[in-house]
């Protein structure tokens, strides 16, 4: 019996992707979660409920500011309520200590010199998880991206195993200097800069009930289990402008970022190898932000992805 069903799972498995079979996207986050912005626990929230989609390698507490590896762990315990819930869903869910081991706090200061002087212990975790992997990595950028830069400084080898989907505008601005060294020094890793396309993660799209930014928290989040109450309590409202670089990973074409993908869609710099930014066609601008509409034209589909997601919790 038991050689009949593996047999059967190998067959489903050539013939049709499942929700058994299909391949885990290696991930590192590295955020600003607990800073001046309470977005960060609501994409981290929102990651959480599809982490059986992923192998999750770091979750990187990456301020400069207030926010620390503390309020990670407040995301995790949130999720380690709702785990019994989440496992009995019978989606393969890694284990509340599993995320936890895989945390680390970063870099707490900015860069002041033209090159990074140290290395965090969240950066040299990122670097060491990378190579550790062998095989290409996602890095997703939440907050500055200091750390990253520390890793590639000091790991430099980890650049062919990257994949960097960060997310610029206000988090660049945090640490101007690390995101000038990278792209000054180091033209050959893979990169998507998201600094105005993310927002169409909460501006645009359709805000008729349930499905604005306000009315379907009200439903859908705020009362389905711990990490809909967290959510709610850090923000009553869509906002989770980090979270495109997750849904660029759930829906797509990740290889090609210019392409079509709930987290966007990207045009490519002539003079980079590889490196996607904003697109500037007009007719895909939201509220003066360029490529917004790459986003937002998906609403309805991740929205009710996600509505499905927390009915679990319920």
């Amino acid at each position: 019996m038991k050689k009949l069903i593996v047999i059967t799972l190998f067959l489903a498995c050539g013939i049709t992707p499942n929700l058994f079979c299909q391949e885990k996207i290696p991930v590192i986050i590295s955020t600003d979660i607990g800073g001046d912005d309470p977005d960060d626990h609501q994409s981290l929230i929102h990651f959480l409920l599809y982490a059986d989609r992923f192998e999750v390698l770091g979750i990187i507490s990456s301020p400069p500011g207030k926010g620390r590896l503390s309020d990670i762990k407040e995301v995790i315990e949130a999720y380690e309520k709702d785990f019994p819930k989440l496992k009995a869903s019978g989606l393969d869910y890694p284990s509340p200590i599993q995320l936890i081991n895989i945390s680390s706090q970063g870099e707490t200061e900015i860069q002041i010199t033209e090159f990074p002087q140290r290395l965090s212990s969240g950066a040299e975790f990122m670097a060491k998880q990378i190579l550790d992997h062998g095989k290409p990595v996602y890095v997703l950028i939440w907050g500055s991206i200091t750390d990253l830069a520390q890793a590639v400084h000091f790991y430099p080898e980890i650049k062919p195993l990257i994949r960097v989907y960060s997310i610029g505008s206000w988090n660049t601005q945090q640490d101007q200097k690390s995101r000038d060294y990278l792209w000054n020094n180091h033209h050959d890793f893979w990169w998507i800069e998201n600094n105005t396309t993310f927002r169409g993660m909460y501006m645009g799209g359709i805000q008729d009930n349930p499905w604005g930014n306000v009315s379907f928290v009200e439903t859908f989040v705020k009362d389905f289990g711990a990490m809909g109450k967290l959510f709610f309590e850090n923000k009553p409202d869509i906002k989770m402008g980090d979270t495109p670089s997750v849904l660029y990973l759930l829906h797509g074409n990740s290889e090609n970022p210019e392409g079509e993908s709930w987290g966007g869609s990207f045009t490519k710099n002539p003079q980079r190898p590889h490196y996607w930014t904003d697109r500037q066609d007009p007719e895909l601008i939201e509220n003066d932000r360029q490529g917004a509409k790459t986003v937002n034209r998906y609403w309805m589909d991740y929205l009710r992805d996600w509505m499905e997601r927390m009915k679990v919790l319920n």
